[in-house]
């Protein structure tokens, strides 16, 4: 069984596939009167390309059972897609560079829960892990004309576990 190691969610780590959507360290703002704190331009929405729109979407991602197998990844070549949690659970995001699809290359990451990441245009990544319960996800993603969709089968499976799980959240 090839598996795969988890690492936890970082801006740093992440930065190579998108950005990761927290309010720790963004810039921020008092407004309305001072009762409101905006946290502001946390991702970079990329839509545009032919003639792209925004869609604002709620995803309801089913719990996955680890070990969870990874057998494909897909992608978007039109537009970013972002990913915001609107509860607290931790999930599973697994991720390779925009290009052509390098196996060797594929990292996983576990969320603090709270987490969004917003995958940059080209970027392979594994359709929603949600873990433990149901969780809904705010989504932006594009809209309009274009095949904005890519999936790629992978050569060999990779595995995600909870050993490596554990071992991420320590």
């Amino acid at each position: 069984m090839n598996r795969l190691a988890i690492e936890p969610l970082t801006r740093a780590a992440f930065a190579p596939f998108g950005d990761v959507i927290e309010l720790d360290g963004a810039a921020h703002m008092a407004i309305n009167e001072g009762t409101t704190i905006r946290y502001h331009d946390l991702a970079r929405i990329d839509v545009a390309d032919e003639d792209g729109r925004a869609l604002v979407n709620v995803f309801r991602g089913q719990p996955r059972a680890l070990p969870f197998e990874v057998k494909m990844l897909e992608r978007h070549p039109l537009g970013s897609q972002a990913f915001v949690p609107l509860g607290t659970r931790p999930y599973l995001v697994v991720v390779a560079p925009a290009g052509a699809l390098d196996p060797a290359a594929i990292r996983a990451f576990v969320t603090r829960g709270w987490q969004g990441v917003n995958y940059a245009k080209g970027v392979w990544h594994h359709p929603l892990i949600a873990l433990e319960d149901v969780s809904d996800f705010l989504v932006v993603d594009r809209g309009g004309a274009g095949q904005n969709l890519n999936e790629q089968n992978l050569p060999e499976s990779l595995w995600l576990t909870e050993a490596a799980l554990r071992a991420a959240l320590r």
